[in-house]
C-alpha cells in the first residue's frame, strides 16, 4: 500500500493512506541504514510503500525517488544532514517587517536552499496591518527589489484576513513546505488556511520581539485532497551544510544574471579583477543586504569546507 508521511517522531512515522486514514508505521531495518547520509531514512512529505503485519502494526517497506528536500544541519555529530522535507511544490517563506523585525539572513539563507534544489518560492509578509505609510513605502521597496531576482511576493494579515484567498488560489493543488522564524505567524496562517486549528499560536513578547517556537517536528497538514501544508521547525541552519563555497554564487540570480560580464567565468564576485557583480553593490544598483549576505555565507561555507 502507499501512502504519504505526514509527520515524524523519531523511529515513528505517521503514514496518511488512501481515505485520509492516518497509521503509524515503523521503518523497516534494511531501509534505515541503506546508502543513508542523513539522521533520519524517511521524512515528512516522503511518498512510502508500507504492508501490515497485523492488526495496528505498519511497516515502511520501500521510499519512493523524491524529487526534491530542503535540509538542515543534523544535531549528531556521527551524520551531517537532517532532512526536513521532500516532495515540496512550493516552499513559502513567511516573514514579517516588524513584531518581529524582518531578519534578511533568514530569508536569504532559505531562498538559497531553495534555489539549490530547485524548489520554487514564495515569498510572504505577514502582520501588514501593523505598518505605518513609511513601513508599507519600505516594504514596497523591499518585494520591489525581491521581484527584481524573479521571486513572487504577496503581502498578507492573517489577524485581518487580508490576502489568505490569494494565497489559497496560489497553493491549491501543491504541497508546500512553510517555514519562518518564531512569531511571525506561522501556527495562526495554518489555522487560517486549513480552517481548522491545527497548530498552536503563541504571543510575541514585548521585551525581545520573538515568538516561542511552537514545532518540534516538521508535519503535513491537508488542506484538501489535492492540497498539503508541511509545517517546518524554525530553522537555523537551511541547506549550507551540502554546498560547496565556489557554487553559493550561483543560488544568487541577481548575481547569475551579471556574472556573463565578469572577466572571468569562475569570479566568486569577492575581489577578483574584471568582476561585474561587485561595483553593482558599491553603485548601490543591487541591495546591499544580499552581498553582505553573501559574504557571510561564503565565510561560512569555507569554515565548513574545510572541515
Amino acid at each position: 500500500m502507499k501512502g504519504i508521511v505526514v509527520k515524524s517522531t523519531g523511529s515513528w512515522y505517521k503514514v496518511r493512506i488512501a481515505h485520509g486514514e492516518i497509521v503509524d508505521a515503523r521503518v523497516r531495518g534494511k531501509l534505515r541504514t541503506t546508502g543513508i547520509r542523513s539522521t533520519n531514512p524517511v521524512a515528512v512529505g516522503d511518498m512510502v510503500l508500507l504492508s501490515q503485519r497485523s492488526e495496528g502494526d505498519w511497516s515502511i517497506d520501500d521510499l519512493e525517488e523524491r524529487k526534491n528536500y530542503i535540509i538542515r544541519k543534523a544535531t549528531k555529530l556521527s551524520k551531517q544532514t537532517h532532512i526536513v522535507a521532500a516532495n515540496i511544490d512550493l516552499a513559502i517563506a513567511l516573514v514579517t517587517l516588524k513584531n518581529p523585525k524582518l531578519k534578511f539572513g533568514f530569508l536569504d539563507r532559505m531562498l538559497i536552499t531553495t534555489e539549490a534544489y530547485n524548489i520554487p518560492t514564495l515569498i510572504v509578509f505577514n502582520k501588514i496591518d501593523l505598518l505605518n505609510d513609511v513601513e508599507r513605502d519600505y516594504l514596497n521597496e523591499l518585494s520591489k527589489a525581491y521581484q527584481n531576482f524573479g521571486y513572487t511576493m504577496l503581502q498578507i494579515s492573517v489577524n485581518e484576513y487580508m490576502g489568505i484567498e490569494e494565497l489559497k488560489a496560489t497553493i491549491h493543488n501543491k504541497t508546500c513546505a512553510i517555514s519562518g522564524h518564531s512569531g511571525v505567524g506561522k501556527s495562526s496562517l495554518l489555522n487560517a488556511l486549513t480552517g481548522i486549528e491545527v497548530a498552536r499560536v503563541t504571543d510575541v513578547s514585548d521585551f525581545n520581539e520573538k515568538g516561542q517556537h511552537t514545532t518540534t517536528f516538521a508535519e503535513l497538514y491537508e488542506v484538501n485532497p489535492s492540497t498539503f501544508l508541511i509545517d517546518t521547525p524554525g530553522l537555523k541552519s537551511f541547506g549550507l551544510i551540502d554546498m560547496q563555497k565556489e557554487e553559493l554564487k550561483d543560488y544568487f540570480p541577481e548575481m547569475v544574471e551579471r556574472s556573463s560580464n565578469c572577466k572571468f567565468h569562475n569570479c566568486l564576485h569577492i575581489n577578483e579583477p574584471g568582476c561585474a557583480v561587485k561595483p553593482a553593490y558599491e553603485n548601490s544598483e543591487l541591495p546591499w543586504f544580499r552581498y553582505e549576505n553573501y559574504l557571510h555565507f561564503f565565510d561560512e561555507l569555507k569554515d565548513l569546507n574545510a572541515h
